[in-house]
């Protein structure tokens, strides 16, 4: 259950509990129908319709969005803060998004190791443990580690905290790993520059068409384990072409963290992005 963002159960704040309520419910209608025609349906069920996309049971669409426009609007405040402490710097956030599995650590750790002494830090978000934290302590970057319990995803809130215990140093690079989840982080900005979407191909071609607000909503997806695409039987072009359909303007790069391929690019793209946020000097 999100305590924040209210996709979890029981309550507005935990919008799962809907489903079980309508599927159940959905049975007792059709229950006397079912020997009829149970082989001909596939009982798909579908929350997503109405404004706010989502349903909760006794509340309406109108009261929905209120809800999540005041969460939103709160956590934007946040984002600002986190946002202009960022430009006072001159540094460079990037929110890392994936699914669990992604390799977004691994990847991130042999980030770090390329970019030698570039100011860098870490914000590491997990429901719990400060296993992955460790790793990238382990490399010899500053990180700090943000457990969300059972929350689904980091907020701007939890960023700032996490800004104050790193002391940035200025013109830094800065990367926020979120909680592997491609549905929450996509709504909440966290102040950073750009979100990256990481995906292994190992998770299927359709994945954009599944998550289509995540891939919408970020700058550059990297395509992770492309040393195994030949062994999982995947088409590397209908990522990309999936993606595009998605998000138009999207970036992507290949890359493989384990073989070091496509490494290269993801680094300079780091470093071109750092240099845009040094502003241009005023004519004298």
């Amino acid at each position: 259950m999100c305590t924040v963002c209210g996709c979890g159960t029981g309550t507005v704040e935990g919008q799962g509990h809907h489903h079980n309520h309508r599927h159940s419910h959905d049975h007792a209608d059709h229950r006397h129908h079912d020997h009829h025609h149970h082989h001909h349906h596939s009982h798909d069920l579908h929350f997503g319709h109405g404004p706010a996309g989502t349903e909760v049971p006794g509340m309406t669409q109108d009261r929905l969005i209120e809800i999540e426009t005041g969460i939103l609007s709160k956590n934007d405040r946040y984002a600002q803060a986190n946002r202009a402490v960022l430009a006072g710097l001159e540094a460079f956030a990037v929110n890392l998004v994936s699914s669990p599995g992604s390799g977004k650590t691994s990847l991130l750790c042999k980030t770090i190791e390329l970019l030698g002494d570039q100011p860098l830090a870490v914000i590491e978000g997990d429901q719990q443990t400060a296993n992955d934290a460790d790793r990238i302590r382990a490399t010899g970057a500053a990180a700090v580690q943000v457990n969300t319990g059972k929350g689904c995803h980091l907020d701007a809130h939890m960023v700032g905290h996490a800004m104050e215990h790193l002391s940035l140093m200025p013109q830094s690079l800065l990367f926020i790993e979120n909680v592997g989840n491609l549905v929450c982080p996509a709504a909440f900005d966290l102040g950073e520059a750009c979100k990256v979407a990481i995906l292994s191909v190992t998770e299927g071609e359709d994945k954009p068409l599944k998550y289509p607000d995540m891939f919408t909503a970020a700058r550059l997806a990297i395509l992770n384990k492309v040393d195994l695409a030949a062994y999982c039987d995947v088409d590397l072009d209908l990522y990309e072409e999936n993606l595009r359909r998605v998000n138009p303007g999207i970036e992507i790069l290949r890359v493989s963290a384990r073989t070091g391929e496509g490494m290269a690019s993801w680094v300079t793209w780091l470093r071109a992005n750092l240099a845009k946020a040094r502003p241009t000097e005023a004519a004298e």
